[in-house]
């Protein structure tokens, strides 16, 4: 039987009690608990209330629509580190409205494409994440400096898992001995926003 994913978050309720603010708790996919008020209603009534609570800011006078939000995320070039990335990766791509594929998809081609690079990297410095989010698409930069800088081939099982997972990719090197992958992935025009 089919259930949807208000119903299974629903199952997975802590209500904390004592105080006529009680909070339900609903586990997330990922472990991560996150607390909607307890007003009688279901974890997926709550969760379409808090969206419907959310504004969309339109953007400052003089600011192009049209240019995409970057964001940089700066790291020590070390892989246990990657998981920031991740998450990051996740949270911009949701913003976007990806399908849960996608953004797992992203996730761990981002993931791969670090991979690919850190290597390469000068031990002690950092690794450089530059999203930039287009209306429905998302362009992710990976970029370490490199004693003997080598761009990614493309004859590779891992170009070849990075092309299935991001649709475009990307390698070159930079000024400054820079070593960077550049992924590109556009949200599935076949759906509906």
């Amino acid at each position: 039987m089919g259930r949807d994913a208000g119903s299974a978050a629903a199952d997975s309720l802590d209500s904390s009690e004592g105080s006529e603010n009680r909070v339900k708790t609903v586990k997330t996919d990922e472990g991560d608990a996150v607390g909607i008020p307890a007003t009688g209603r279901s974890a997926a009534e709550g969760i379409q209330a808090a969206k419907a609570q959310t504004q969309t800011i339109a953007p400052a006078a003089g600011v192009d629509a049209a240019v995409p939000d970057e964001v940089m995320v700066r790291i020590p070039a070390d892989g246990a580190y990657l998981s920031v990335l991740r998450t990051a990766t996740a949270g911009l791509a949701a913003r976007l409205d990806f399908t849960l594929d996608e953004i797992d998809d992203m996730r761990i081609a981002v993931d791969e494409a670090c991979a690919m690079i850190l290597g390469q990297a000068i031990p002690g410095s950092g690794l450089e994440c530059r999203f930039s989010l287009g209306q429905d698409a998302m362009t992710i930069a990976v970029s370490v400096h490199a004693l003997t800088p080598r761009a990614p081939t493309g004859d590779t099982f891992a170009w070849t898992v990075l092309l299935a997972l991001a649709g475009s990719v990307d390698a070159e090197v930079g000024p400054g001995d820079l070593v960077t992958v550049a992924l590109r992935k556009s949200r599935d025009s076949s759906r509906s926003p």
